[in-house]
């Protein structure tokens, strides 16, 4: 098989379907805002998806829509996603069959298709190892117990929690300030992270916080091979773009510097992992980086009544931070009210659940109709 960054023989992509074929299978049953998501394919694009608004059929039906109308070749579009399962899903829904060629999962898939292919140029050889929690916890006391620290003053996983959220946030050893360091290991935390990654580079080895931060790095200082890329790229999409952090935006920013036409589909009031990096910020600023962004809205959801939303909308409202969105049901039903119960712990809850339950059973409902679900 050719090498597929090899461009002297690139010829445009053909398109699927005949010009007069009619409109494709895969758009049917699209609403009009879900349809113009889709076909929006030109430029930067954030898709605000509320919950249960189809935004995972939006995002597969878009990738599909790319591919059939021609536009791009399977491996000059990247589809980023936040778990293999959304990856499987998203490849299985949008092609009718395997495209090898095709840079569609995670952030780190992507970052290791990526960084093997240039490893040495930040130290490393192609084959690279890459550490699982247990090891980084390891090398970690290694680097504490050179340095003449105490393990139990500066423990080993209160230090990989550290260095993590540094390359979250991009940040190798030089760009780390000295306000980031703090006083852990009495201000040695920089010298510690530093000691670590010159024994990653000695160990051919690398953590998944390295496999975008090794990345950024290629891209900063090989801008050759950050053009590269940003030619490859001919359309970006983005799933979940409210729990990408910095590094993460860092690495989608660049690339999409050269066609700029990405799709991020997101919803800024369903940020919830900040304590694991995530950065809402990176929704509200969209329209500055990348001006003339078209923002679509899906509103419809199919998933909850007229109450339950109506309850959701009133509550959210209040968030600071936020785009703007009204979510109400594809449907005409508002179904029942929603109320709200106040219990002393978590025994009085137990027991207002059960005597909801059996309540419910006097009156003639199977179990099999009730379901129980819990927030922890």
């Amino acid at each position: 098989m050719s090498d597929p960054f090899d461009l002297s023989d690139f010829e445009p992509a053909t398109p699927l379907r005949g010009a007069d074929a009619g409109p494709p299978p895969y758009l049917a049953g699209l609403n009009d805002v879900q349809r113009e998501a889709v076909e929006a394919v030109d430029g930067p694009v954030l898709v605000l998806a509320g919950a249960g608004t189809g935004k995972t059929r939006v995002l597969t039906t878009r990738l599909a829509h790319i591919l059939h109308t021609g536009r791009a070749r399977p491996y000059e579009v990247l589809a980023v996603t936040f778990t293999n399962k959304a990856s499987k899903q998203m490849k299985e829904s949008a092609l009718p069959q395997p495209v090898e060629s095709l840079w569609l999962g995670t952030f780190h898939a992507m970052g290791v298709r990526i960084l093997r292919r240039h490893a040495e140029l930040v130290g490393l050889k192609p084959n690279f190892t890459i550490l699982d929690r247990d090891d980084q916890i390891r090398l970690m006391k290694q680097v504490i117990e050179a340095a003449g620290l105490d393990d139990k003053k500066a423990p080993a996983r209160n230090l990989a929690a550290i260095i993590d959220r540094w390359k979250d946030q991009g940040h190798t050893p030089d760009r780390v300030t000295a306000s980031d360091a703090g006083d852990f290991a009495f201000g040695k935390g920089q010298a510690l992270y530093a000691a670590y990654q010159e024994r990653l580079v000695a160990l051919n080895a690398a953590d998944f916080g390295d496999l975008l931060l090794h990345c950024l790095t290629i891209f900063r200082k090989h801008s050759d091979i950050l053009a590269e890329y940003q030619q490859r790229f001919r359309y970006i999409l983005v799933d979940e773009y409210q729990d990408a952090n910095v590094a993460q935006y860092l690495w989608l920013r660049l690339l999409a510097q050269g066609h700029r036409n990405i799709c991020c589909v997101g919803d800024d009031d369903q940020s919830i992992y900040a304590w694991r990096g995530a950065e809402v910020g990176n929704i509200l600023r969209f329209e500055k980086d990348f001006p003339g962004a078209r923002i679509v809205r899906l509103e419809s959801n199919y998933r909850s009544t007229g109450h339950i939303l109506g309850a959701a909308s009133g509550l959210i409202a209040h968030n600071e931070g936020r785009l703007g969105k009204t979510l109400h049901p594809a449907g005409d039903e508002p179904g029942d009210k929603v109320r709200v119960l106040g219990t002393w712990d978590g025994d009085d809850e137990a027991r207002t659940v059960s005597e909801a339950i059996e309540a419910l059973q006097r009156d003639g409902e199977p179990l099999r109709e009730m379901a129980i679900l819990v927030r922890a």
